[in-house]
Protein backbone atom coordinates (compact mmCIF):
# COMPACT_ATOMS: atom_id res chain seq x y z
CA UNK A 1 0.00 0.00 0.00
CA UNK A 2 2.77 2.77 0.81
CA UNK A 3 4.62 1.53 -2.30
CA UNK A 4 1.32 1.69 -4.28
CA UNK A 5 1.00 5.32 -2.76
CA UNK A 6 4.55 6.01 -3.36
CA UNK A 7 4.29 5.10 -7.14
CA UNK A 8 1.18 7.54 -7.53
CA UNK A 9 3.02 10.87 -5.87
CA UNK A 10 5.91 10.13 -8.79
CA UNK A 11 3.64 9.89 -11.42
CA UNK A 12 1.99 12.95 -10.57
CA UNK A 13 4.93 14.98 -10.23
CA UNK A 14 5.77 13.69 -13.57
CA UNK A 15 3.24 14.63 -15.40
CA UNK A 16 3.22 18.19 -13.20
CA UNK A 17 6.46 18.91 -14.52
CA UNK A 18 5.87 18.03 -17.78
CA UNK A 19 3.06 19.91 -18.57
CA UNK A 20 5.14 22.56 -17.09
CA UNK A 21 7.29 21.78 -19.89
CA UNK A 22 5.49 21.80 -22.54
CA UNK A 23 3.74 24.95 -21.71
CA UNK A 24 7.19 26.61 -21.55
CA UNK A 25 8.34 25.03 -25.23
CA UNK A 26 4.82 25.91 -27.00
CA UNK A 27 5.09 29.58 -25.23
CA UNK A 28 8.75 29.91 -26.87
CA UNK A 29 7.95 27.73 -30.21
CA UNK A 30 4.29 27.90 -30.66
CA UNK A 31 4.76 26.93 -34.65
CA UNK A 32 5.33 23.50 -32.63
CA UNK A 33 1.44 23.18 -32.64
CA UNK A 34 0.73 24.98 -36.22
CA UNK A 35 -0.82 27.70 -34.79
CA UNK A 36 -1.27 30.84 -36.92
CA UNK A 37 1.23 33.87 -36.14
CA UNK A 38 -0.31 36.33 -33.58
CA UNK A 39 -1.93 39.17 -34.34
CA UNK A 40 1.23 41.71 -33.43
CA UNK A 41 2.70 39.31 -36.83
CA UNK A 42 -0.01 39.71 -39.29
CA UNK A 43 -0.24 43.76 -38.86
CA UNK A 44 3.65 43.87 -38.94
CA UNK A 45 3.64 41.56 -42.19
CA UNK A 46 0.65 44.18 -43.93
CA UNK A 47 2.59 47.44 -43.20
CA UNK A 48 5.76 45.79 -44.67
CA UNK A 49 3.91 45.04 -47.71
CA UNK A 50 2.13 48.49 -48.12
CA UNK A 51 5.62 49.78 -48.10
CA UNK A 52 7.13 47.63 -50.84
CA UNK A 53 3.74 47.72 -53.49
CA UNK A 54 1.28 50.62 -54.19
CA UNK A 55 -1.73 50.56 -52.25
CA UNK A 56 -4.44 48.91 -53.51
CA UNK A 57 -2.10 45.62 -54.88
CA UNK A 58 -1.93 43.05 -52.64
CA UNK A 59 1.27 40.78 -51.53
CA UNK A 60 -0.17 37.22 -52.28
CA UNK A 61 -0.78 35.46 -49.32
CA UNK A 62 -1.64 38.33 -47.59
CA UNK A 63 -4.75 39.84 -46.93
CA UNK A 64 -5.60 43.48 -47.81
CA UNK A 65 -8.30 44.73 -45.50
CA UNK A 66 -11.28 46.30 -47.46
CA UNK A 67 -10.69 44.82 -50.49
CA UNK A 68 -12.23 41.08 -49.94
CA UNK A 69 -15.49 43.11 -48.17
CA UNK A 70 -16.08 45.75 -51.65
CA UNK A 71 -16.53 42.95 -53.84
CA UNK A 72 -13.36 43.73 -55.86
CA UNK A 73 -10.99 40.98 -56.85
CA UNK A 74 -7.06 41.20 -55.82
CA UNK A 75 -4.82 41.30 -58.56
CA UNK A 76 -2.81 38.73 -59.20
CA UNK A 77 0.71 38.84 -58.53
CA UNK A 78 1.57 38.51 -62.00
CA UNK A 79 -0.63 41.31 -63.00
CA UNK A 80 2.05 44.79 -63.64
CA UNK A 81 1.13 48.36 -62.31
CA UNK A 82 -0.16 50.95 -64.10
CA UNK A 83 2.26 52.35 -66.45
CA UNK A 84 3.42 56.10 -65.73
CA UNK A 85 2.68 59.19 -67.74
CA UNK A 86 5.25 59.62 -70.65
CA UNK A 87 7.06 62.68 -70.30
CA UNK A 88 6.24 65.45 -72.52
CA UNK A 89 8.44 65.83 -75.69
CA UNK A 90 11.21 68.01 -76.12
CA UNK A 91 12.43 70.07 -78.91
CA UNK A 92 16.44 69.64 -77.59
CA UNK A 93 17.58 67.45 -79.98
CA UNK A 94 16.24 69.50 -83.38
CA UNK A 95 18.09 72.56 -81.58
CA UNK A 96 21.11 70.82 -80.95
CA UNK A 97 20.87 69.83 -84.85
CA UNK A 98 20.53 73.62 -85.99
CA UNK A 99 22.07 76.28 -83.36
CA UNK A 100 25.40 75.80 -84.31
CA UNK A 101 24.70 76.98 -87.93
CA UNK A 102 22.65 80.49 -86.48
CA UNK A 103 25.48 83.13 -85.62
CA UNK A 104 25.25 86.49 -84.67
CA UNK A 105 25.25 89.13 -87.04
CA UNK A 106 26.98 92.75 -86.12
CA UNK A 107 27.20 95.66 -88.09
CA UNK A 108 28.90 99.02 -88.28
CA UNK A 109 28.21 101.94 -90.31
CA UNK A 110 30.10 105.87 -90.33
CA UNK A 111 26.86 108.37 -90.51
CA UNK A 112 27.41 112.29 -91.40
CA UNK A 113 25.20 114.18 -89.52
CA UNK A 114 24.80 118.26 -90.25
CA UNK A 115 24.68 119.59 -86.79
CA UNK A 116 22.44 122.10 -85.96
CA UNK A 117 23.52 126.13 -85.90
CA UNK A 118 23.71 128.08 -82.96
CA UNK A 119 20.94 130.82 -82.22
CA UNK A 120 23.56 133.07 -82.03
CA UNK A 121 24.76 132.41 -85.89
CA UNK A 122 21.34 132.36 -87.20
CA UNK A 123 21.01 135.97 -86.14
CA UNK A 124 23.67 137.08 -87.98
CA UNK A 125 22.24 135.03 -91.36
CA UNK A 126 25.05 132.91 -93.45
CA UNK A 127 27.40 130.68 -91.86
CA UNK A 128 29.51 128.18 -92.09
CA UNK A 129 27.84 124.60 -91.54
CA UNK A 130 29.93 122.20 -89.45
CA UNK A 131 29.30 117.95 -89.54
CA UNK A 132 30.14 115.49 -87.11
CA UNK A 133 30.82 111.91 -87.93
CA UNK A 134 28.97 109.02 -85.69
CA UNK A 135 29.61 104.84 -85.19
CA UNK A 136 26.29 103.58 -86.08
CA UNK A 137 25.73 99.74 -84.89
CA UNK A 138 23.14 97.50 -85.03
CA UNK A 139 22.82 93.72 -84.72
CA UNK A 140 21.13 90.48 -86.40
CA UNK A 141 21.22 86.92 -86.72
CA UNK A 142 22.26 84.74 -89.68
CA UNK A 143 21.96 81.15 -90.90
CA UNK A 144 25.50 78.67 -92.54
CA UNK A 145 23.74 77.01 -95.09
CA UNK A 146 26.77 75.45 -96.77
CA UNK A 147 30.46 74.37 -95.95
CA UNK A 148 32.00 76.85 -98.34
CA UNK A 149 31.16 79.72 -95.96
CA UNK A 150 27.87 80.94 -97.35
CA UNK A 151 25.82 82.68 -94.60
CA UNK A 152 22.13 83.94 -95.67
CA UNK A 153 20.13 86.82 -93.75
CA UNK A 154 18.15 89.66 -94.21
CA UNK A 155 19.25 92.94 -96.15
CA UNK A 156 18.00 95.13 -94.04
CA UNK A 157 20.06 94.07 -91.00
CA UNK A 158 23.30 94.20 -93.36
CA UNK A 159 22.01 97.65 -95.52
CA UNK A 160 24.72 100.24 -95.61
CA UNK A 161 27.26 98.53 -93.48
CA UNK A 162 30.72 99.48 -93.20
CA UNK A 163 31.96 96.56 -91.82
CA UNK A 164 29.91 93.19 -90.70
CA UNK A 165 30.98 90.52 -88.16
CA UNK A 166 30.07 87.23 -87.57
CA UNK A 167 29.98 85.25 -84.31
CA UNK A 168 29.28 81.68 -84.53
CA UNK A 169 28.00 79.92 -81.80
CA UNK A 170 31.23 78.23 -80.96
CA UNK A 171 32.45 81.70 -79.62
CA UNK A 172 34.39 82.45 -83.26
CA UNK A 173 34.19 85.78 -84.50
CA UNK A 174 35.35 86.71 -88.09
CA UNK A 175 34.64 89.42 -91.09
CA UNK A 176 32.06 88.55 -93.74
CA UNK A 177 31.70 90.07 -96.65
CA UNK A 178 28.56 90.38 -98.72
CA UNK A 179 28.34 87.86 -101.81
CA UNK A 180 24.79 89.80 -103.17
CA UNK A 181 21.82 91.57 -101.82
CA UNK A 182 18.29 91.31 -103.53
CA UNK A 183 16.22 94.32 -101.60
CA UNK A 184 12.92 92.70 -103.44
CA UNK A 185 12.25 89.65 -100.99
CA UNK A 186 14.66 91.27 -98.33
CA UNK A 187 17.15 88.77 -99.07
CA UNK A 188 21.12 88.85 -98.31
CA UNK A 189 24.07 86.52 -99.20
CA UNK A 190 27.44 86.93 -97.34
CA UNK A 191 30.48 84.86 -97.43
CA UNK A 192 32.65 83.75 -94.26
CA UNK A 193 36.50 82.54 -94.88
CA UNK A 194 37.29 80.35 -92.48
CA UNK A 195 36.86 76.54 -92.45
CA UNK A 196 35.20 73.74 -90.23
CA UNK A 197 31.91 75.03 -90.51
CA UNK A 198 28.52 73.76 -89.24
CA UNK A 199 25.77 73.33 -91.81
CA UNK A 200 22.08 74.42 -91.22
CA UNK A 201 19.90 71.63 -93.06
CA UNK A 202 17.51 73.15 -95.34
CA UNK A 203 13.82 71.61 -95.37
CA UNK A 204 10.82 72.50 -97.49
CA UNK A 205 8.27 75.55 -96.97
CA UNK A 206 5.61 74.24 -99.74
CA UNK A 207 4.55 71.29 -96.68
CA UNK A 208 4.15 73.29 -94.00
CA UNK A 209 0.62 73.41 -92.33
CA UNK A 210 -1.04 75.55 -90.12
CA UNK A 211 -0.71 73.96 -86.56
CA UNK A 212 2.73 73.20 -87.48
CA UNK A 213 5.21 73.58 -84.35
CA UNK A 214 8.15 75.54 -85.28
CA UNK A 215 11.38 77.06 -83.29
CA UNK A 216 12.79 80.66 -83.64
CA UNK A 217 16.78 80.78 -82.99
CA UNK A 218 18.46 84.20 -82.95
CA UNK A 219 20.15 86.55 -81.39
CA UNK A 220 17.75 88.93 -79.61
CA UNK A 221 18.71 92.24 -78.17
CA UNK A 222 22.04 91.07 -78.19
CA UNK A 223 21.24 88.09 -75.54
CA UNK A 224 23.12 85.84 -78.15
CA UNK A 225 21.19 82.47 -79.27
CA UNK A 226 17.89 82.63 -77.82
CA UNK A 227 15.27 79.87 -78.62
CA UNK A 228 11.40 80.23 -78.83
CA UNK A 229 8.91 78.45 -79.59
CA UNK A 230 5.28 78.75 -81.30
CA UNK A 231 3.17 77.25 -84.17
CA UNK A 232 2.96 78.37 -87.84
CA UNK A 233 -0.11 80.56 -87.84
CA UNK A 234 -0.67 81.32 -91.19
CA UNK A 235 1.05 81.03 -95.00
CA UNK A 236 1.58 83.06 -97.89
CA UNK A 237 1.19 86.05 -96.09
CA UNK A 238 1.77 89.24 -98.36
CA UNK A 239 1.08 93.06 -99.17
CA UNK A 240 2.45 93.88 -95.91
CA UNK A 241 4.84 96.22 -97.12
CA UNK A 242 7.74 94.96 -95.78
CA UNK A 243 9.06 93.51 -99.54
CA UNK A 244 8.25 93.50 -103.18
CA UNK A 245 7.87 89.65 -103.22
CA UNK A 246 6.05 89.17 -100.04
CA UNK A 247 5.13 85.14 -99.40
CA UNK A 248 5.49 85.31 -95.31
CA UNK A 249 5.36 82.20 -93.33
CA UNK A 250 3.41 83.77 -90.09
CA UNK A 251 4.21 82.54 -86.78
CA UNK A 252 3.49 83.42 -83.17
CA UNK A 253 7.00 81.87 -82.13
CA UNK A 254 8.74 85.45 -80.31
CA UNK A 255 10.48 87.10 -82.48
CA UNK A 256 12.48 90.53 -81.45
CA UNK A 257 15.10 92.88 -82.42
CA UNK A 258 18.20 91.26 -83.63
CA UNK A 259 16.06 88.02 -84.47
CA UNK A 260 15.88 88.99 -88.03
CA UNK A 261 17.76 86.73 -90.61
CA UNK A 262 17.47 84.18 -87.57
CA UNK A 263 16.37 80.47 -88.62
CA UNK A 264 12.78 79.48 -88.28
CA UNK A 265 13.20 75.45 -87.86
CA UNK A 266 10.82 72.75 -87.55
CA UNK A 267 10.57 69.92 -85.04
CA UNK A 268 13.53 68.07 -87.05
CA UNK A 269 16.19 70.99 -86.66
CA UNK A 270 15.58 71.66 -90.49
CA UNK A 271 15.68 75.29 -91.81
CA UNK A 272 11.80 76.25 -93.06
CA UNK A 273 12.47 80.34 -93.03
CA UNK A 274 14.21 83.01 -92.13
CA UNK A 275 12.65 85.02 -89.35
CA UNK A 276 12.38 88.48 -90.73
CA UNK A 277 9.85 90.82 -89.24
CA UNK A 278 7.20 91.28 -85.78
CA UNK A 279 4.23 92.91 -86.23
CA UNK A 280 4.61 95.78 -83.53
CA UNK A 281 1.72 98.22 -82.47
CA UNK A 282 1.97 101.63 -81.12
CA UNK A 283 1.39 100.05 -78.11
CA UNK A 284 4.91 98.44 -77.94
CA UNK A 285 3.25 95.24 -76.50
CA UNK A 286 4.22 92.01 -77.26
CA UNK A 287 1.75 90.73 -80.68
CA UNK A 288 2.62 87.34 -81.10
CA UNK A 289 2.59 87.48 -84.85
CA UNK A 290 6.12 86.99 -86.66
CA UNK A 291 6.90 86.85 -90.29
CA UNK A 292 9.55 84.28 -91.86
CA UNK A 293 10.43 84.06 -95.73
CA UNK A 294 10.35 80.48 -96.62
CA UNK A 295 12.91 78.66 -97.27
CA UNK A 296 12.16 77.70 -100.68
CA UNK A 297 12.38 81.57 -101.69
CA UNK A 298 15.76 81.61 -99.78
CA UNK A 299 16.75 78.53 -101.67
CA UNK A 300 15.78 80.68 -105.65
CA UNK A 301 17.14 83.25 -104.58
CA UNK A 302 20.56 81.86 -103.16
CA UNK A 303 21.48 79.86 -106.12
CA UNK A 304 20.85 82.91 -108.49
CA UNK A 305 23.25 85.38 -106.41
CA UNK A 306 25.69 82.47 -106.23
CA UNK A 307 25.44 81.60 -109.96
CA UNK A 308 25.21 85.30 -111.18
CA UNK A 309 25.62 88.18 -108.85
CA UNK A 310 21.59 88.90 -108.93
CA UNK A 311 18.14 87.31 -109.42
CA UNK A 312 17.15 87.66 -113.23
CA UNK A 313 13.22 88.68 -112.77
CA UNK A 314 11.18 89.76 -115.58
CA UNK A 315 9.57 93.26 -115.57
CA UNK A 316 7.15 95.34 -117.75
CA UNK A 317 7.35 98.37 -116.55
CA UNK A 318 4.35 99.51 -114.89
CA UNK A 319 3.24 99.73 -111.45
CA UNK A 320 -0.30 97.92 -110.73
CA UNK A 321 -2.47 99.19 -107.46
CA UNK A 322 -5.57 96.75 -106.11
CA UNK A 323 -8.91 98.70 -106.65
CA UNK A 324 -10.76 100.11 -104.10
CA UNK A 325 -14.07 98.46 -103.26
CA UNK A 326 -15.63 102.51 -104.90
CA UNK A 327 -13.29 101.72 -108.40
CA UNK A 328 -14.64 98.41 -108.45
CA UNK A 329 -18.48 99.12 -107.91
CA UNK A 330 -18.09 102.11 -110.78
CA UNK A 331 -16.51 99.88 -112.98
CA UNK A 332 -18.74 96.68 -112.27
CA UNK A 333 -16.17 93.81 -111.22
CA UNK A 334 -15.38 91.98 -108.30
CA UNK A 335 -12.64 93.57 -105.57
CA UNK A 336 -10.72 91.08 -107.24
CA UNK A 337 -11.51 91.29 -110.93
CA UNK A 338 -7.99 92.89 -111.89
CA UNK A 339 -5.79 95.87 -110.88
CA UNK A 340 -5.05 99.32 -111.91
CA UNK A 341 -1.94 100.84 -113.41
CA UNK A 342 -1.09 104.08 -111.54
CA UNK A 343 2.43 104.79 -112.67
CA UNK A 344 4.52 103.39 -115.88
CA UNK A 345 7.88 104.06 -117.32
CA UNK A 346 8.19 105.81 -120.51
CA UNK A 347 9.77 103.22 -123.25
CA UNK A 348 9.60 100.65 -120.79
CA UNK A 349 7.45 96.91 -122.83
CA UNK A 350 3.98 98.01 -121.44
CA UNK A 351 4.04 101.95 -122.25
CA UNK A 352 5.46 100.85 -125.85
CA UNK A 353 2.55 98.53 -125.96
CA UNK A 354 -0.04 101.32 -125.42
CA UNK A 355 -0.45 100.75 -121.69
CA UNK A 356 -1.29 104.34 -119.36
CA UNK A 357 -1.79 105.28 -116.12
CA UNK A 358 -5.41 104.29 -115.24
CA UNK A 359 -5.66 101.16 -117.60
CA UNK A 360 -7.28 98.30 -115.85
CA UNK A 361 -5.66 95.00 -115.99
CA UNK A 362 -7.83 92.33 -115.83
CA UNK A 363 -5.40 89.41 -116.95
CA UNK A 364 -2.06 88.09 -118.19
CA UNK A 365 -1.12 84.88 -120.38
CA UNK A 366 -4.82 84.14 -120.46
CA UNK A 367 -5.25 83.67 -116.85
CA UNK A 368 -7.03 86.25 -114.54
CA UNK A 369 -5.04 88.77 -111.97
CA UNK A 370 -6.24 88.30 -108.75
CA UNK A 371 -4.47 91.61 -106.98
CA UNK A 372 -1.64 93.60 -107.62
CA UNK A 373 0.90 91.28 -105.70
CA UNK A 374 -0.34 88.21 -107.92
CA UNK A 375 0.74 90.29 -110.95
CA UNK A 376 3.86 91.58 -109.82
CA UNK A 377 4.56 88.10 -108.68
CA UNK A 378 3.76 86.11 -111.57
CA UNK A 379 5.56 88.86 -114.26
CA UNK A 380 9.05 88.74 -112.43
CA UNK A 381 8.56 84.16 -112.90
CA UNK A 382 8.41 85.24 -117.00
CA UNK A 383 11.72 84.91 -118.21
CA UNK A 384 13.42 88.50 -119.77
CA UNK A 385 12.77 87.82 -123.56
CA UNK A 386 9.66 85.79 -123.33
CA UNK A 387 6.60 87.09 -124.65
CA UNK A 388 3.78 88.40 -121.74
CA UNK A 389 -0.14 88.72 -123.20
CA UNK A 390 -2.28 91.41 -121.28
CA UNK A 391 -5.92 91.70 -121.04
CA UNK A 392 -7.31 94.98 -120.02
CA UNK A 393 -9.80 98.31 -120.48
CA UNK A 394 -8.41 101.66 -122.18
CA UNK A 395 -10.80 104.46 -121.85
CA UNK A 396 -13.56 102.09 -120.80
CA UNK A 397 -13.04 99.75 -123.96
CA UNK A 398 -11.63 96.22 -123.79
CA UNK A 399 -8.16 95.75 -124.88
CA UNK A 400 -5.30 92.72 -125.58
CA UNK A 401 -1.55 93.62 -126.57
CA UNK A 402 1.53 91.40 -126.65
CA UNK A 403 4.74 92.39 -125.43
CA UNK A 404 8.18 91.19 -124.88
CA UNK A 405 9.07 90.69 -121.13
CA UNK A 406 12.92 92.21 -120.07
CA UNK A 407 15.14 91.78 -117.45
CA UNK A 408 14.06 93.73 -114.36
CA UNK A 409 16.52 96.97 -113.22
CA UNK A 410 18.52 95.94 -110.25
CA UNK A 411 16.99 99.01 -108.65
CA UNK A 412 12.86 99.56 -109.96
CA UNK A 413 10.94 102.09 -109.02
CA UNK A 414 9.17 101.66 -105.60
CA UNK A 415 6.35 99.39 -105.94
Amino acid sequence: MHRARTFVSFLFRAVIVGLAAAFLLVWWRPSLLGAAPSRRGAVTSVVQSAAVNPPGVATPGVAVPGIAASGIAAPNATDSVAPRASAPPSFADAVARATPAVVNIYTARVVTERTQAAPLDQLFGDYWPSYRRRLERSLGSGVIVDAAGTIVTNQHVIAGADSIRVQLADGRIAEAKITGQDPDTDIAILHLSIGNLPVMPMGRSDTLRVGDIVLAIGNPYGLSQTVTQGIVSATGRGQLGLATFENFIQTDAAINLGNSGGALIDINGDLVGINTAVLNRASGGPEGIGFAIPVNLVRGVMEQVLKQGHVVRGWLGFMPQDLSPEQSAQLGISADGGVTVINILVNCPAYLAGVRPGDLITGLNAEPVRSAQDLVSRVAALKPGASAELDGRHTGRPFKVTLTVTERPTRPMQQ
